[in-house]
């Protein structure tokens, strides 16, 4: 994917063909960076596991060599200059995207038998327990979203034979005003909001986690964050922020749906927002509350060394 993403970055820059209102070459270079990232979470995920390690290996094995089928057809249709999502154009092109299709599916399992191995595994951190477990099931969620693009429009249902099954947009067809670098719909709903924004609590939740760990750390410079030193006052911080997060992908969904354009909300989607930020914040503050009236517990002390024991003990302990 690393690979992949300099040769679409080169492609950007001297290949000046637009497909569906981009540059041909965007989704591979946007696909193979975010293939890096799912990718390198699942590995650090899989590391954690004490058991089940075969098992997660061969999951992690077929994740890469789904997406891998993914990125090389991807790729295909772009050195042919043709779409390679929803497209039914010809019958090569439609075999394309079933196997597309398919890859997607078997890509989605293997996540799957990950996060189920995940949540069965005893990681000793029960705050980095719960994160990976919440950020992989989130990231589940997110994929899923995929499934939703691939029902047709009322426009194509309307037509005999479509040459395109399929979209991202919500409300307004493909290709028309976007955001810049993410290509998002500017003029209603874009599926793909919520899509990247769930498959990456991936990463960003499990950052939230290490900013946690890092402002917890005794030194005189972070002392005002000494609270933080308390694991259970970083359990309730990352239940909280792993809340806040699936609360948001929700309603990117939602918005998305309704056909709304993401820099467009209507009053149902800002009160929801507003609902959420407040909720967020009370929860914040709730967790960092003391546990204790002396304040967040001690880290525990090792325990003394045993008086060392005559031989007759020995045997008889």
């Amino acid at each position: 994917m690393c690979a992949l993403a300099l040769v679409s970055a080169v492609g950007l820059a001297v290949d000046d063909r637009i497909l569906v209102g981009a540059p041909i070459w965007a989704k591979p270079f946007k696909f193979s960076v975010s293939f890096v990232a799912y990718a390198l979470s699942l590995a650090w995920m899989l590391s954690l596991l004490p058991r089940g390690r075969r098992t997660g290996w061969w999951a992690g094995t077929v994740v890469a060599v789904a997406s891998a089928v993914e990125m090389v057809l991807i790729t295909l249709q772009v050195v042919r200059g043709t779409q390679s999502h929803f497209n039914q154009a010809t019958p090569f092109d439609s075999a394309v995207f079933q196997i597309m299709g398919g890859t997607v599916v078997v890509l989605w399992l293997g996540a799957l038998v990950i996060a189920l191995l995940l949540l069965r595994a005893r990681i000793l951190d029960r705050a980095t327990a719960r994160v990976v477990r919440l950020s992989s099931l989130i990231a589940l969620a997110g994929a899923a979203v995929g499934f939703l693009m691939v029902r047709p429009t009322p426009e194509q249902l309307a037509s005999d034979d479509p040459p395109i099954v399929g979209a991202h947009s919500v409300g307004v067809p493909d290709g028309g005003p976007s955001m810049p670098v993410t290509g998002w719909a500017t003029t209603g709903g874009d599926l793909r909001v919520a899509h990247f924004f769930g498959m990456h609590a991936l990463q960003l939740l499990p950052l939230v986690l290490l900013a946690l760990t890092a402002l917890a750390a005794r030194s005189p410079r972070l002392t005002r964050f000494a609270r933080l030193a308390d694991e259970r006052v970083r359990l309730r911080l990352a239940l909280t922020a792993s809340a806040v997060y699936a609360a948001v992908f929700v309603l990117l969904t939602w918005q998305a749906l309704r056909g709304q354009a993401l820099l467009a909300p209507d009053g149902a989607t800002l009160a929801g927002a507003g609902a959420i930020a407040l909720l967020g914040a009370t929860a914040t503050a709730f967790s960092l509350r003391r546990t204790s009236p002396g304040g967040p517990s001690p880290s525990p002390t090792p325990p003394s060394p045993a008086p060392p024991t005559t031989p007759t003990e020995e045997f008889s302990a």
